[in-house]
């Protein structure tokens, strides 16, 4: 994976870990894990992507696969898992072949899924049952974050749980935050979500302004870059909003999920998001154009 070899690790006791899950995030975050040394067993619905991965990361502290979540967790301290959403979560941690069923009792299990906050509060009090810990633990910094290690996490759940845990997760992260209770985690990601979908817009929107107005919107965003109108997006995806590049790693899919979640958690607690809300349904609007996989700058494209 891309510069997944390059980060350098704090120095931190290795532990034995599990990661479920190994898609898009979960493959080089889950490298980062073996590349700092330690133990990692790895789950994966698809075994042969499993196998995969155990085969690049070789070199490192004895990489293994499990056929079953209960099976890969079985010696973990830390348990991490990144998967697509509620279903799928549940799908990994309960039941028989679920690994709550198979930790052992105070290990901690850190969920880097976006999902519901419902579920994290659901999964958390499951897990207190059997004498688990269960951190809500949703990142932002897209592919590249996790190919770099470079991911910011937001956490909710028990504070002696994170702090037990944030020394692992730092093997992919630059900065991992404890915000609150159970579920505050996926709250703060919604929050992100919404200040990310607005600033997507308004730079769609400026540009599509400048180039009907004749402006050379390179040369414009070099210099607006440098004021108040600065954001991530405008630098990491203003000059190929230009030129209609849009493969960039979120999803326009993985976008109205999220926006899906945090308009539910908006009707139940009353917040008021008319711009959230159009935006959503803009995102639905890519998708009719046959942008489902490209990434969320592509909101410009309903501009042309």
């Amino acid at each position: 994976m891309a510069n997944t070899h390059s980060k350098s690790y704090e120095i931190t006791t290795p532990q034995r870990v599990a990661f479920l899950g190994l898609g898009v995030m979960g493959y080089p975050m889950a490298g980062h894990l073996a590349l700092a040394g330690h133990q990692v067993t790895v789950y994966n619905r698809t075994p042969a992507k499993a196998q995969t991965w155990c085969d690049e990361f070789e070199r490192t502290a004895a990489p293994q696969q499990a056929a079953t979540p209960r099976l890969a967790v079985q010696d973990a301290d830390f348990v991490f898992a990144c998967v697509g959403n509620d279903d799928d979560l549940r799908s990994i941690t309960l039941g028989s072949e679920g690994a709550f069923s198979g930790m052992k009792p105070g290990a901690i299990f850190v969920d880097h899924t976006t999902a519901s906050a419902q579920v994290a509060r659901e999964l958390y009090a499951a897990a207190l049952t059997q004498g688990l810990h269960f951190i809500d633990a949703p990142v932002s910094g897209g592919q590249a974050g996790a190919q770099n290690g470079v991911l910011t996490v937001m956490c909710g759940g028990d504070a002696l749980a994170f702090e037990a845990a944030r020394s692992v997760t730092m093997a992919f992260s630059r900065a991992v935050t404890h915000l609150g209770a159970s579920g505050s985690g996926q709250l703060a990601k919604m929050v992100n979500q919404i200040c990310v979908a607005g600033v997507i817009q308004g730079l769609a929107e400026g540009i599509a302004f400048g180039k009907q107005a004749g402006l050379d919107m390179s040369q414009v965003l070099d210099v607006i870059s440098k004021g108040a109108a600065q954001s991530w997006q405008m630098e990491n995806r203003g000059k190929t909003m230009v030129v209609d590049q849009f493969d960039f790693g979120f999803a326009v899919d993985w976008m109205r999920k999220d926006l899906g979640l945090l308009l539910d958690e908006a009707r139940r607690n009353g917040a008021r998001l008319p711009v959230t809300a159009l935006l959503d349904q803009f995102y639905a609007d890519v998708q009719q154009m046959g942008g489902q996989r490209w990434d969320t700058s592509s909101l410009i494209k309903r501009l042309k």
